[in-house]
């Protein structure tokens, strides 16, 4: 018998969980149903403000197979580390190896830190049967769903198909100790963010009615820096603040990338993308377009419907109450109203439950998350050997960028 509601067991407690929680208050048909961490006074945080919401009443779980045994549990979302996707995921397999009935899982990006990874990560959910979702935010959010919505209705058919996407996101630096590293995330701002914007892009411009694989990329080519995290300054203020030695093993802060595609009748078609750690401004700063033959759209969340003005006078202690990544609290600044639902997080936990109840695999899929891994690492190879990477590249199934080797220097 169909079930009206889904029960979600959340693996890691930390920031991205959090936007997870506030999303699931505009998810009618969900209830989170377990938490589970390493750390079990951060769990507990996360299960008590999960109550808080009234978006459920959580058991703290200290394993992933006693999550996935648990009968209230029916899909899990990866919200973990990325250097332990592969684990959570065989630890889910062998509990449903033994019988755990759960339906889907989703996984947070990027799916991997590698092609080797990734592919080992679909392996495992294969084998499972069970559906799998990507949990790629910025395709679902409403701005870009609505622009996109529009211009393929009526602009393309008439001027023809978009032929540029551009995506950015820029922000001063990561929450966690853990990102900053480039064994544990798989590199830098290009494997962190990059990974959004390659996606935005690629779903601007595919057609509503066409599959993401209805896009075939041709060519690839980056370049990526150091430009703020390594100058001396901000390398001692990095040590003291998350214990990363930037001046031993440093990511790059900053990175670009071309991505050329053709289309199913030979048409090219290109998304640009651009990240940053290095950008000092209200905060988090997302920024699409999308341009056709005779139109364009664009989308910037730092231009917000609401604005605040604080004097010298106004002090406080430092926070982010008014926009993801907030470097302020004085002079005129922006806020996101919402920013789970302006991020696409609540349409992105929306389509993932009613997917997973409906039993069908959603839009984005574990499949997704590879191709935009097998473009994320074409990225690196194109920045470290300085040329342009054709696709398909044999060497990605086994390549590990430099900056996740700690072997890269700026």
């Amino acid at each position: 018998m169909p079930k009206d509601r889904l029960g979600i067991g959340f693996v890691g407690s930390g920031f991205v969980t959090g936007f997870h929680l506030r999303a699931l208050v505009g998810v009618r048909d969900a209830d989170v149903a377990a938490i589970a961490s390493p750390t079990r006074e951060h769990t507990e945080a996360a299960a008590a403000r999960a109550n808080q919401l009234g978006v459920g009443d959580p058991t703290v779980c200290s394993t992933v197979a006693e999550m996935a045994h648990d009968p209230m549990v029916d899909a899990i979302w990866i919200c973990a580390p990325n250097d332990t996707r592969i684990a959570v995921v065989e630890e889910i397999a062998d509990s449903v190896s033994e019988g755990a009935h759960l339906i889907g899982v989703a996984c947070e990006k990027p799916l991997a830190r590698n092609v080797a990874e990734a592919k080992r990560m679909v392996e495992l959910i294969e084998q499972t049967g069970l559906l799998h979702g990507y949990l790629e935010n910025q395709c679902f959010s409403p701005a870009l769903m609505r622009g996109k919505e529009v211009l393929w209705r009526r602009a393309a058919p008439i001027a023809g198909r978009p032929y540029l996407a551009r995506a950015a996101e820029e922000h001063s630096g990561p929450h966690m100790p853990w990102f900053w590293s480039g064994a544990k995330q798989g590199g830098g701002v290009l494997n962190d963010m990059l990974c959004h914007s390659y996606e935005a892009g690629r779903f601007l411009l595919t057609a509503p009615d066409e599959s993401r694989d209805a896009l075939t990329v041709t060519e690839v080519s980056a370049q990526i820096e150091s430009l703020k995290w390594s100058r001396d300054e901000y390398a001692a203020r990095l040590k003291d603040d998350m214990g990363v030695d930037y001046t031993r093993t440093p990511a790059e802060d900053f990175a670009r990338a071309t991505v050329r595609h053709k289309t199913a009748d030979g048409t090219t078609v290109l998304v640009e993308a651009t990240t940053s750690w290095g950008f000092v401004g209200p905060g988090l700063r997302l920024r699409m377009e999308l341009l056709g033959p005779e139109y364009s759209m664009q989308v910037d969340t730092l231009t917000s419907e609401l604005q605040v003005f604080l004097s010298r006078r106004i002090t406080g202690s430092e926070g982010e109450d008014l926009v993801e990544k907030q470097n302020a609290e004085q002079g005129l600044m922006p806020i996101v109203p919402d920013e789970a639902a302006t991020y696409g997080y609540v349409e992105e936990d929306r389509h993932m439950v009613k997917s997973f109840l409906a039993g069908e695999q959603p839009s984005e899929t574990w499949y997704d998350g590879l191709a935009v891994t097998e473009v994320l690492m074409a990225c690196y190879l194109s920045a470290e050997q300085g040329r342009v990477i054709s696709m398909p590249e044999p060497a990605l199934d086994t390549f590990i960028p430099a900056v996740a080797r700690g072997e890269w220097k700026p």
